[in-house]
């Protein structure tokens, strides 16, 4: 009587073994992921007007920008920072008289 052994030519891994190096990708891992490091989606619960974290986002006003939604702290801040113009000049330290030019 002979016994088939199944498992004959397979390759076995000790996977409770303080030496397990996994040395064979898994089926997911054999291409490079495309959304390595891209968020589907991305939450601040920080509100950019006032700096403050809303932990609780339940009840709050927010915007959503593409991918990004963002929260505020009340509706009078989320005018003021739709209010807020894409091109303010910021004055840097260094140099108040000159807007994005540091000296040195």
């Amino acid at each position: 009587m002979k016994t088939e052994n199944l498992m004959a030519g397979t390759t076995i891994h000790d996977y409770d073994s303080l030496a397990f190096v996994a040395t064979d990708p898994m089926p997911r891992d054999q291409e490079q992921s495309t959304r390595l490091h891209e968020p589907g989606l991305m939450i601040s619960s920080i509100d950019p007007i006032t700096g403050r974290d809303l932990g609780d986002v339940e009840a709050h006003p927010y915007i959503v920008d593409g991918d990004l939604v963002i929260y505020f702290e009340s509706e009078q801040t989320r005018q003021a920072y739709i209010d807020t113009p894409m091109d303010h000049h910021v004055r840097l330290p260094d140099n108040p008289l000159e807007d994005w030019v540091a000296e040195g």
